[in-house]
């Protein structure tokens, strides 16, 4: 099976899928986009996925990706660039994924900690690509843009929940 990048937003007028690929302005920081495109992901996250459970989190983050993954893709096209900085919707929709569950860790953390752990262990995975999170970015299109950023976030959720596993076993 190979990944094909959606088509439908070759459609689409260049400003209206680079706008949304960099979130507007948060991708045109010019320092850190990434990192403010995270902060965007996390009040994401609370806005719309607080109340959530797993199953809701996954079903709208699967839409979310695969949003991402069409208008990353054609942004990296239109911009003649591979996963340029300022893209930073990859990061947007991929944050809610570093808390599913995060209601389980409450009883080792406050909501506040939880999400700051959450922030920073996506932007430790994110920036470093450790565990072969790097090799996904060579995957096709807006497929390789997402990919990475949807591992970090997994790879944060794990982080969380087995340091909440090992304060409630061992504090």
């Amino acid at each position: 099976m190979t990944l094909k990048q959606p088509i439908w937003p070759r459609f689409l007028p260049s400003g209206l899928v680079v706008a949304l690929a960099t979130l507007g302005p948060v991708g045109r920081i010019p320092r850190a986009p990434g990192t403010w495109g995270s902060v965007a992901g996390l009040m994401y996250f609370t806005l719309f996925f607080y109340q959530l459970g797993i199953f809701g989190t996954l079903l709208f983050s699967a839409v979310g990706i695969y949003v991402a993954v069409a208008f990353c893709g054609e942004a990296e096209f239109r911009l003649g660039r591979r996963d340029p900085g300022e893209v930073v919707l990859d990061e947007f929709v991929a944050i809610p994924l570093c808390f599913l569950g995060w209601p389980a860790l409450l009883s080792v953390a406050p909501p506040w900690a939880i999400f700051l752990a959450g922030f920073a262990g996506f932007r430790f995975f994110d920036v470093l690509k450790p565990l072969g999170i790097s090799k996904l970015q060579d995957l096709p299109d807006g497929w390789g843009v997402v990919a990475d950023d949807v591992a970090a976030a997994l790879a944060t959720c794990v982080t969380l929940h087995l340091v909440g596993f090992l304060i409630r076993t061992f504090a």
